[in-house]
């Protein structure tokens, strides 16, 4: 893909790379503040995260990890089916740290609340998350993050991470995606 074409994908930029970064430094200092001392598992949801894990851990300053896991959810129609897919699973035991799961986006919010409840059920010392953007209009279950650096609209978003057909994600802020050049 050429960078014309890249462009192409881009209806407007909702979130600059600068306010992204700036977030991304307020986020750091907050999570340095709570956790000093502690021991962190930064978890990245694969794939959509991992740019934003990348740039979250540098802003933080006390020591933490990194984990990676896959995870696919199955539903019909509108009623989860409970069943949780870990497609690559962590290598720490978590019982050792306060887990912080990266996000990238809370949309409808099943996935994300079923990967929390299976994590629960491995006694990290405490398991928070963290999300770049929050799409509550979209929310069909009771399901809330504990930090949101971003609230946006019902859009579907690229950049920053985040893809359309495993395009975008190289974009460095997040825009509304362009569907009539799709």
């Amino acid at each position: 893909m050429m960078k014309g074409e890249l462009e192409n994908g881009v209806k407007r930029v909702l979130i600059t790379k600068e306010e992204i970064d700036q977030k991304i430094k307020e986020a750091g200092k907050k999570i340095s503040e709570s956790y000093d001392g502690r021991p962190i598992l930064l978890v990245s949801i694969l794939k959509g995260a991992f740019v934003f894990m990348a740039d979250l851990c540098r802003a933080i300053d006390v020591p933490c990890e990194i984990g990676f896991m896959c995870a696919k959810s199955y539903y019909s129609g509108t009623v989860s089916s409970g069943i949780v897919q870990i497609t690559m699973d962590l290598e720490q035991d978590i019982s050792k740290y306060h887990v912080i799961i990266v996000e990238d986006i809370v949309d409808t919010g099943r996935t994300l609340n079923d990967v929390v409840k299976l994590l629960k059920e491995r006694n990290p010392i405490s398991l928070k998350v963290v999300t770049l953007l929050d799409k509550p209009s979209r929310r069909i279950v009771d399901f809330n993050p504990d930090m949101s650096l971003f609230t946006i609209d019902d859009l579907f978003v690229i950049g920053y991470g985040l893809d359309c057909a495993e395009k975008y994600r190289n974009l460095p802020y997040i825009a509304e995606y362009n569907t009539e050049n799709a």
